[in-house]
């Protein structure tokens, strides 16, 4: 059976303490109060979104997000945000904004957040923001540019999942990808028996919650309610920068290149290649 190790909480953590016990040996913390003097935590609410910024087109993932073919990786629709918002409030949805950066289009929003004083190396001007219905998914990845992530919730309940990069192999990592197919929480060992080897972390955020996930840790994530996120970057590391670019660049060259070319055959090789690899690291364990 998966093991899932429930990830520590904090409150009331100091940045020296969240330096020398999390940040620098990239351990995985739960913040409990971290945005406890945000505006946003008192005045985000669905209503307030859509009263205020309902006006705006949003793109709209869902399911077939990582399929090949012409949307791979892509949105495909665009929504006004209000009938996004009552959308996903009506009850399960798998439509997700994913990776949308409001606060270009709504700049008084920055006002209502603040960039922690917990560590240094802030990349954003503006964090991304993430919306999902109840049930939605995002797929197990990493992030591509290798940011430390601080990941705040708000509203509702959100479980993640995460596994450090030493787990990648038995995670059925794509290569030329940051993602991998697996499903952690309904784990099918049949399919990918490596997965059973897997040791990873988990926790349930809720309103105001954040959690530090550090760079290169795995994370799947389901919204057990309809909710919103938002994601504050750092970055620490210059070879971890570097490691970033790249990513980036071997994802839109070769991923989107051979998804254009090859479409379904490309991802069957991926898939094939990555049996390859949890079979090589199995027999290493």
């Amino acid at each position: 059976m998966l093991k899932l190790i429930p990830i520590e909480r904090r409150t009331g953590l100091t940045r020296e303490e969240f330096i020398e016990n999390y940040l620098k040996p990239r351990k995985p913390v739960v913040f409990t109060d971290l945005s406890k003097d945000w505006a946003a935590t008192k005045k985000w609410t669905f209503e307030y979104l859509s009263e205020n910024f309902g006006d705006l087109d949003v793109p709209v993932v869902d399911p077939t997000f990582h399929l090949p073919g012409a949307h791979y990786m892509k949105s495909h629709r665009t929504m006004k945000f209000r009938d996004y918002l009552a959308e996903i409030q009506k009850g399960p949805s798998k439509l997700r904004v994913f990776l949308w950066n409001i606060m270009e289009h709504a700049k008084g929003l920055t006002n209502d957040v603040a960039f922690p004083t917990i560590c240094d190396g802030w990349a954003d001007n503006y964090p991304f923001m993430f919306y999902g219905g109840a049930g939605s998914v995002t797929g197990m990845h990493y992030d591509i540019d290798c940011s430390h992530v601080f990941h705040t919730h708000f509203l509702t309940r959100k479980h993640i999942v995460l596994f450090s990069p030493e787990q990648g192999r038995l995670l059925y990592q794509h290569p030329f990808t940051v993602q991998s197919p697996v499903n952690p929480l309904e784990p099918d060992y049949e399919k990918y028996p490596a997965l059973d080897r897997a040791i990873g972390y988990e926790t349930v955020l809720t309103h105001g919650e954040t959690l530090f996930i550090p760079a290169l840790w795995w994370h799947y994530i389901v919204y057990v309610d309809a909710g919103f996120s938002l994601s504050q970057r750092s970055i620490d590391n210059p070879f971890i920068m570097t490691r970033g670019l790249f990513n980036i660049a071997r994802h839109f060259v070769v991923d989107k290149g051979m998804n254009k070319i090859a479409g379904p055959e490309w991802k069957k090789w991926k898939e094939k290649e990555s049996y390859k690899r949890a079979e090589k690291a199995m027999a290493e364990l």
